[in-house]
């Protein structure tokens, strides 16, 4: 998990070049209580290059042998997403200097509101450079050091974030990582590594899974030399009761098979276990917070390939549930995944509720662009607490319409169903297929195709790999309310003809 940040904390400036960091308010008004002539020379300076602590606007001067770099805050700091942005706006200008190192003078500012900054800095901060073999990444590391007694250390604001960064950096790690690196078993054995955490982790070969009638899972990974694996990671936080459950889709390269995809772009494809790698982060910040509940992530793996052992369009497969499909195109593998996963971890575990994410279908981004990520669900209860999940946590999900009509597409001639729906409402289709393979549990399917990559960089979330899921998940383990299924929902039409 590269960091480029060094995070420390002391009461008084470091020695050494060392640029002291200000936090300016809206007018230009100086937060910290400066010496009359160093603020008197801080107001020229801002009036001069008309700087008026804009939020997230930065500024740079130098006063007696004294570096300043003034960051614009607005009206108001608060905890939460604007503390966080300040602090990857921090990281960004810091990582722009010659010094590298930032004091943030003490500021008086709520223990709260200093560890969300430092908690956006940290996620500004992550680098993927394992496969550079001219590495010059120490010469990167930032150095970002917090004065006053706000927060330590050592204060549990301070731990609990370091580990959800470190399950966004986990990930992360996965998403960027080329399927030549990163195929199922070797995804499964980064799970198996999670041991360390407090995880109890279960992997199924494809013995296991045959023997359990996972005909859809393993219909997709026939055509790989890749084995496929379903892998189970335990939390037992709580005490006698039933866990919730994350389950993730983990196509670790998907081609499309024998309907398979134009070749450009399809380098992208590594990442169509972005559902997989948000489940395995999310159980990783789970573990390493301590979380007070019981949580399971399963998590199904397998590689997408043409060969010729591979599922053919035509084909028929019966999934664990019993259920048959007719694979109409072997590029809406995903959903054949999830069936599986579903059905083993609804029927096995009993959960409380269910959570699927998956880069499923193309339609999520035509329908949201990447803004949203597609939320499909068979509980308005469970909706409302993902939908403000995703909004404290800033992973937004946009709560999308499911029904009879759209079942109805699904309709096959010689199965049970079919795997596509046909052109139009691509992503409510695969949505219905996943829903025929619940029953009972509340459930709610997200569809993160837009928001597992990202092309441009926002203030917390380099380029590339976003890890987006990780902390919409544990927001929403954290607040967790049970909630029941709905009798009158869109869920309830899955089984429509």
């Amino acid at each position: 998990m590269p960091t480029k940040l060094q995070l420390t904390f002391a009461a008084d400036a470091p020695k050494g070049d060392v640029i002291t960091i200000c936090l300016i308010g809206k007018g230009g008004q100086i937060v910290p209580n400066f010496d009359q002539d160093v603020a008197a020379y801080l107001i020229d300076a801002m009036a001069a290059l008309k700087f008026t602590g804009a939020v997230g606007k930065t500024m740079y001067t130098y006063y007696r042998q004294t570096s300043y770099l003034l960051v614009g805050v607005g009206a108001d700091l608060g905890a939460g997403r604007a503390a966080e942005n300040l602090g990857g706006w921090l990281f960004s200008a810091l990582a722009d200097t010659n010094a590298k190192r930032g004091w943030l003078l003490d500021h008086q500012l709520d223990e709260t509101v200093l560890a969300d900054i430092c908690f956006g800095a940290e996620l500004a901060s992550y680098h993927f450079d394992k496969y550079f073999t001219d590495n010059k990444s120490d010469d990167l590391q930032v150095q970002l050091v917090i004065g006053g007694d706000g927060v330590q250390a050592d204060s549990p604001l301070i731990a609990d974030r370091k580990a959800l960064s470190n399950g966004v950096f986990v990930a992360r790690d996965l998403v960027f990582e080329p399927a030549n690196k990163l195929f199922p078993e070797s995804f499964a054995s980064r799970c198996s590594q999670l041991e360390a955490l407090g995880l109890e982790v279960e992997i199924l070969d494809e013995a296991a899974m045959e023997k359990l009638g996972m005909g859809a899972l393993l219909g997709v990974g026939q055509g790989s030399r890749r084995e496929s694996r379903l892998v189970v990671m335990n939390w037992r936080g709580g005490d006698d009761e039933a866990p919730l459950a994350l389950v993730g889709k983990g196509v670790t390269f998907d081609t499309g098979g024998i309907s398979l995809k134009p070749a450009k772009g399809m380098e992208d494809m590594k990442w169509d276990m972005g559902g997989a790698a948000a489940v395995t982060g999310a159980m990783a910040a789970i573990a390493g917070r301590k979380i007070k509940k019981n949580v399971v992530g399963v998590i199904g793996l397998v590689e997408n390939m043409p060969d010729g052992n591979a599922q053919r369009p035509g084909d028929v497969v019966t999934a664990m549930s019993g259920k048959t499909i007719e694979v109409i195109n072997t590029d809406a593998e995903g959903r054949l995944v999830l069936a599986d996963a579903l059905h083993y971890t609804e029927t096995r575990f009993k959960p409380r509720m269910m959570v699927n994410l998956a880069t499923l279908t193309g339609a999520i981004i035509v329908s949201l662009g990447k803004e949203f990520g597609g939320m499909f669900t068979n509980s308005n209860g469970l909706a409302e607490q993902l939908r403000a999940a995703g909004e404290r946590a800033a992973e937004p999900v946009w709560h999308m319409p499911m029904g009879a009509a759209y079942h109805k597409m699904l309709k096959s001639h010689i199965a049970d169903m079919k795997n596509i729906g046909g052109p139009y409402g691509g992503a409510i289709t695969a949505a219905c297929f996943l829903a025929k393979f619940v029953n009972d549990t509340p459930w709610a399917h997200l569809d993160i195709a837009g928001k597992a990559w990202s092309d441009k960089a926002t203030a917390t979330v380099p380029k590339g790999g976003t890890g987006y899921g990780v902390r919409l998940l544990n927001q929403l383990i954290d607040n967790w309310q049970d909630v029941t299924r709905d009798s009158d929902d869109a869920g309830a039409d899955a089984n429509a003809d």
